[in-house]
């Protein structure tokens, strides 16, 4: 089974494509919208085989599953026509492509999991396989997109501390929050959006299926990564502290030396009454 994973938002209503399909379910940030069968056939606009499917993520992430690459088009266009604010030029910015192949069917002699950059050998398919590969590989593309973006952030914080050292010491507010803003939505899009913390609930059911999870998770280095990332935002929200702490020093010192200004001239102003 071929998988490819796109990053390409922040978020995506599963609720407005499962009603626009007329799947009658309500859908949550835990579980992925997964089309297949006429649900996949009346996007792609011809039958669906028996191992395609589409996986749609919430926070952003788009998984194909032995979908033909003239097909993939067609699927962004729909997502476009149901969030019109889709980047369809940068759809593949942020993206990966795995495999998944049975010891027993690829001639392959593996008695146990089989891990290389391409794909993953299974001794034996398990239904759980697919779904487990597909969130695994859309957390990655969606972090790599989060690391991109912190990656800006970092390159912003650096021309401040460059006007810092420079004595510019005029950083606004505004500035100042934007920043901030950005850091936090970051943290959130990591620990809410794509919940790197949470397992799928098969997982929890499927002793087999939790070390599947956990060694894909293992191999994609899903936790160091968000633990990097965690202590960039958190080295981030130090920097953004310590120029608060600088901007507001200087408006606090500005307006001291402006009562005294204001005093001064009082007592001129009293010295100069007296004289006349």
């Amino acid at each position: 089974m071929k998988f490819k994973a796109y990053a390409i938002t922040n978020e995506i209503d599963l609720n407005k494509i499962a009603s626009r399909c007329n799947i009658p379910k309500k859908y949550t940030w835990e579980e992925p919208l997964i089309l297949r069968d006429e649900f996949l056939a009346s996007i792609l606009g011809h039958q669906a085989e028996q191992f395609q499917q589409i996986m749609i993520f919430a926070f952003g992430s788009i998984v194909f599953i032995n979908i033909a690459p003239e097909d993939e088009p067609k699927m962004f266009n729909y997502l476009k026509s149901i969030k019109p604010d889709l980047d369809l030029k940068n759809a593949a910015l942020y993206f990966d492509d795995y495999e998944l192949r049975e010891a027993s069917s690829s001639g392959e002699a593996y008695e146990e999991l089989h891990f290389t950059d391409e794909y993953v050998v299974t001794p034996h398919f398990q239904p759980y396989h697919p779904e487990l590969i597909s969130v695994v590989i859309a957390k990655s593309v969606a972090l790599e997109r989060v690391e991109e973006q912190i990656g800006r952030i970092l390159d912003r914080v650096e021309t401040m501390i460059d006007r810092l050292e420079k004595a510019n010491l005029k950083i606004s507010d505004r500035e100042l929050a934007r920043t901030a803003a950005g850091i936090i939505r970051h943290e959130y899009n990591t620990i809410n959006y794509l919940m790197i913390l949470d397992k799928p609930d098969i997982t929890w059911v499927n002793s087999d299926a939790g070390l599947f999870y956990e060694q894909m998770s293992d191999f994609f280095e899903l936790n160091d990564r968000y633990e990097i990332l965690k202590q960039k935002t958190d080295i981030l929200n130090v920097i953004i502290g310590h120029f608060s702490s600088i901007s507001h020093s200087i408006r606090g010192l500005f307006v001291e030396w402006l009562i005294v200004i204001l005093i001064l001239i009082e007592v001129f102003l009293m010295i100069a009454d007296l004289l006349k």
